[in-house]
């Protein structure tokens, strides 16, 4: 009897019958789309640590500006007082005996990533500083960036030539001023005509752009290393209305130092010497600062680190983690980062830095490694507002304009990553039924012509809608 039950079961199933793919299975269909030789790297877990996908979980990738995960997760641990005012970052002036009995101003940096040269600036002003010399004396000699609180690495490990003229590889240092960039403006001139160009005199341009009739704009910067000229060459459409380059600077405490002088003048003081940037000799000024102005909480600047991938912030961050541990310099900040990652069980060849913005091709992660460090931020006492600074999918920073249709929009809740033939992205995610998720996907190896993030994306709502 039970042999017949058994036979006529076996009757009533197609021999064709279809079988469904997993998941794991749909998501590595999605990522076939990107042809041969692109390298994926996915892992999801619950919050309680099990693993739904795992594709290629401990291989190395490049994580780009994943990196600032690791970078604000360290701060968050390892620095007290986030929610309170910085008055450990913020810069100083005091004055030096200086030459002719006109003292010399310092401009003392202490690693704020914020203070500001606007016109309109309300917090952290350097005006504020400004108005103070002012109010002492009409007559300076030198005025001096000082910068030697920190040991002066300019650009961590591995940052490209390329990117130096650029606001994402700009230089950083103690002392910088308005995120260490120049705002060069270009409008167009007459059909056939150099275009007219507006920058702050620190800098020297050598025109040779022209503006075209027809066709599009397509303009180019170039500046070596250490120079303070710029070619301008390429092209501005007659019919456009302005192009916005923002340009890096190779010594940021100069330049602090020569805006700063500046705004002296204009406040009518005297300047009898030049622009001085100071990286090694520590102020020997003894007298008590004429000023001084405190940044915002530097748990705010870390939801701009996150949300904008602001990399010279994350850069200044990680000094300052170093100089938490008595070493002021990118080695003690990233011994700092090795110390978070340690407590949160991340084996060393998960996670091999050698910057805290991302921009260093150097950096090594693994999916699981970032998953393990993720799913332990999300224990921690923080944990809320670690979570509230990243990017929101379809709604702010930089994942505004991803996710903006589908299931994840407001759902998920992650950093962002690009890079020469990489691409990341690594957070949270609620899915359809309501469960929060971590994740790490990583991509390394990507063509040009390989749109790696909306593949990346694709498989991520697979995940979401996944029953």
């Amino acid at each position: 009897m039970k042999a017949a039950i058994l036979v006529a079961l076996l009757l009533a199933t197609p021999a064709s019958a279809e079988v469904l793919p997993t998941l794991q299975q749909q998501v590595e269909a999605k990522f076939a789309e990107a042809g041969p030789g692109v390298r994926f790297g996915l892992v999801v877990s619950t919050l309680e640590g099990r693993e739904l996908i795992a594709i290629n979980p401990d291989g190395r990738f490049v994580p780009a500006s994943n990196t600032k995960l690791f970078t604000t997760l360290a701060a968050f641990e390892l620095l007290p007082g986030l929610d309170r005012p910085d008055s450990g970052g913020g810069a100083r002036v005091v004055l030096e005996d200086g030459a002719a009995g006109a003292p010399n101003v310092v401009l003392v940096g202490r690693g704020d990533a914020r203070l500001s040269s606007a016109p309109d600036c309300k917090v952290d002003c350097l005006s504020t500083l400004a108005d103070a010399v002012a109010a002492r004396t009409k007559r300076v000699g030198a005025v001096i960036g000082d910068a030697s609180v920190f040991t002066d690495e300019r650009w961590s490990f591995g940052m490209s030539w390329n990117n130096i003229p650029t606001r994402s590889g700009t230089a950083l240092a103690a002392l910088m001023i308005d995120d260490n960039e120049l705002a060069l403006r270009v409008r167009p001139g007459k059909p056939g005509e150099a275009p007219q160009v507006q920058v702050a005199s620190y800098v020297d341009v050598v025109n040779e752009a022209v503006t075209r009739s027809e066709g599009k704009t397509e303009l180019e910067i170039v500046r070596l290393p250490g120079s303070r000229q710029l070619r301008l060459t390429g092209a501005i459409a007659a019919d456009a209305t302005e192009e916005l380059i923002r340009l890096g600077i190779d010594d940021p405490a100069h330049y602090a130092a020569w805006r700063f002088a500046e705004m002296l003048k204009e406040r009518g003081v005297a300047v009898l010497g030049g622009p001085v940037g100071r990286y090694h000799s520590p102020s020997k000024a003894t007298a008590s600062p004429l000023a001084e102005v405190t940044p915002e909480p530097l748990a705010a600047d870390i939801v701009t680190i996150n949300k904008a991938s602001q990399n010279v912030h994350a850069e200044l961050l990680l000094r300052r983690l170093g100089a938490a541990r008595g070493k002021p310099d990118v080695a003690g900040g990233l011994e700092g980062v090795r110390a978070m990652l340690t407590e949160a069980g991340v084996p060393e060849r998960a996670a091999t830095l050698a910057d805290g913005s991302g921009m260093s091709p150097y950096n090594r992660v693994s999916p699981r490694g970032v998953v393990t460090m993720l799913r332990w931020a999300a224990g921690r006492p923080w944990a809320a507002e670690f979570r509230a600074s990243l990017p929101v999918g379809g709604v702010d920073g930089t994942l505004r304009n991803r996710f903006r249709e589908g299931g994840l929009k407001g759902r998920i809740f992650a950093k962002t990553g690009s890079l020469t033939a990489a691409n990341a992205l690594s957070g949270y995610l609620l899915t359809a039924r309501g469960e929060t998720l971590v994740f790490s996907l990583l991509a390394s190896d990507v063509p040009e012509d390989v749109r790696a993030t909306a593949i990346m994306d694709g498989a991520l709502e697979l995940v979401a809608a996944a029953p």
